[in-house]
Parts: C-alpha cells; structure tokens; sequence
C-alpha cells in the first residue's frame, strides 16, 4: 500500500510539474515567458539592483523569424519581475551588432529589404516602452547599410558595439552574452 501511495503521490507530483505553462508579463505583456520555479535552493535577493547588459550580434537567418536573444531581455523582466524583483530595481541594456543589426529597422525598412515586416519590431518597442536601453552599433549600421534613421525610434546609435559594452559595464552593468 505504501508502495502505491509513492508512486500516485510521484504521478501527482509529476503532473503538477509538467502541466506548468510559461507566462509572460508583468513588464514585457507579449513576451518573454518564462517557467515559475516555486522551489529554488538559492534565493534571489529582491532588495538589490540588476543591472545588466546583453550582447546582441546574432539572429536567424529567416528574416520572418523573430530574434529569440533579443526576446532574453523580456524573459529577464518578466522572470524578475514574477518573482519580486520590482521594476525599478532593474536596469536593462542591449547592444546590437552584426547579423542583428536587421532587427532593429522600421517595418518599412524591413519590408523594402526583405519583402516582410520585422518580427521583431512590436517586441522592440515594448522594451523600449519598459526603459530597456536598445543601443545599435554604429560600425555595424555603415558596414551592414541599416542607416540611423531606418531604425525604429528609441534605439540609440553608438560608436561602436565595443564602446557600448566598456562604458556600460564601466557604469556597473553586468556582461551578459547571448
């Protein structure tokens, strides 16, 4: 009898377990969902401050696709944010270059480049509205031809993605690559 109660008690448990769902949200409402892990041995500290910056340079060659590194800042906030961290404790920053320098245009630009509009412009545009820092390489926007004014506004241009990623982690962000 123990012995059933065991394993109906694992079943159970393992139901829970896997009928979880990611949600997104609260921060970035359409994306960034993330799983609640309720039983965590290292405890995140809700009083400090996130700071952190992520390297942005590569995104799927299917220009219909959306950019699942830039999608990593939304799961930050959300996955913060669900777990007690409020808003105003984390600072968020991306800096983009290279194959994700396309990301980052307006869906006109997008669309007269690739025939589409970019998958990824609504998801830029709520991180810009959570104060995410969106920062654009400018060596990759001459080398690449994305001009600064076919970005979508609210991205900063910078020198360059080396200068962006010194000075931030200068201002105390933390190094994130993805």
């Amino acid at each position: 009898m123990k012995s059933i109660l065991l394993c109906v008690g694992g079943i159970l448990f393992s139901i829970s377990v896997w009928s979880q769902t990611k949600q997104a949200g609260p921060i970035i409402k359409d994306y960034g969902a993330v799983w609640n892990v309720a039983d965590t041995d290292y405890s995140t500290n809700t009083k400090g401050d996130f700071m952190v910056v992520f390297d942005i340079m590569n995104s799927p060659a299917d220009t219909t696709q959306q950019n699942a590194s830039i999608e990593t800042a939304a799961r930050f906030l959300n996955m913060h944010a669900q777990n007690g961290v409020p808003a105003e404790q984390m600072k968020v920053a991306l800096v983009v270059h290279n194959k994700a320098s396309k990301d980052l245009i307006t869906d006109i630009a997008y669309k007269k480049r690739y025939g589409v509009e970019n998958p990824n412009s609504e998801m830029i545009n709520q991180l810009l509205e959570a104060n995410v820092a969106i920062i654009f390489c400018g060596q990759s926007s001459l080398s690449r031809k994305f001009p600064k004014q076919d970005l979508i506004p609210g991205v900063q241009l910078s020198l360059s993605a080396m200068t962006a990623l010194i000075q931030l982690q200068n201002e105390g962000y933390t190094f994130i690559k993805f």
